[in-house]
């Protein structure tokens, strides 16, 4: 079995929404909790200050209990992070919406309605990932249980939309017709307080450094310092060795309708990532 947990970057006045999931055999997962665990304490004893949980958007600006720990200690951090889930194992799924598009496209195609919301579609367009790798999984091993940061307002639209899904979405994993919808999805999605949920704030990192770089890249935002783009750069290299195939996401070819739409809708540096 395996759990994923998703968190995303994105959700104010950024151009770009990300969402990013940690994919965790669940054999795994007690060590991966301790480790975990381990890691704020480490972070607890370098700022003086109790830490619970990780914000990404804050620890990256040198925000609240961060300001006194200099950019290099905070960027060997997060290499120190995705040192962490290269080592477990861990894979990743990502999806991006550019926001722009995705707005002038809404009123014109009835699937967009659909979904409720731009969130609601990069976190179908996660959870499609997951059904596409796992359903080639032998037995129990495929069977997902899916995680999501509290996101009052959209939980109920995702809920709805992952128990009774649009005939639309199934070409995105080839379901045949003897195949339930989701088959390897179990139950409905959670959602609970990322401070309780570990690995997605490994996700909001993922989903924060993959949503800078492409508007670094795409947008060609000013550099906050020195040398961003190329850090960024590096980091997202890692993330995309970690994460699944291109093809599982943005397929270069032989895309159907569902996938076509989450391609054209997609920051354009995502596409080609992996």
């Amino acid at each position: 079995m395996k759990f994923c947990y998703f968190d995303e970057s994105g959700m104010g006045e950024e151009p770009y929404l990300v969402m990013a999931g940690l994919v965790a055999d669940a054999a795994r997962m007690h060590i991966t909790k301790d480790d975990w665990a381990e890691l704020l304490e480490t972070l607890t004893r370098a700022v003086g200050s109790t830490v619970r949980e990780f914000h990404t958007c804050e620890f990256y600006a040198g925000n609240g209990i961060w300001r006194d720990l200099d950019g290099v200690r905070r960027a060997r951090v997060i290499e120190a992070i995705l040192a962490w889930v290269e080592g477990r194992k861990h894979n990743c799924v990502f999806a991006g919406i550019d926001k722009a598009a995705y707005s002038s496209q809404r009123a014109s195609d009835p699937r967009l309605g659909e979904c409720g919301s731009a969130w609601c579609l990069a976190a179908l367009h996660c959870v499609l990932q997951v059904q596409k790798q796992h359903q080639c999984l032998e037995g129990s091993k495929g069977h997902s249980v899916l995680v999501f940061d509290r996101e009052i307002t959209q939980e109920q639209d995702l809920t709805q939309l992952v128990f009774r899904p649009p005939e639309w979405l199934h070409s995105y994993y080839r379901r045949d017709r003897r195949q339930q919808p989701f088959s390897s999805i179990v139950d409905v999605p959670f959602f609970a307080d990322s401070k309780h949920i570990l690995l997605a704030q490994v996700a909001d990192l993922f989903a924060y450094v993959l949503r800078t770089w492409a508007e670094l890249v795409a947008l060609r935002r000013q550099e906050r310092y020195s040398g961003e783009l190329a850090t960024m750069h590096g980091w997202v290299g890692r993330i995309a060795a970690v994460a699944y195939p291109r093809s599982s996401r943005y397929p270069a070819r032989g895309r159907c309708s569902c996938t076509q739409l989450l391609y054209d809708l997609a920051p354009a540096p995502l596409r080609t990532l992996g």
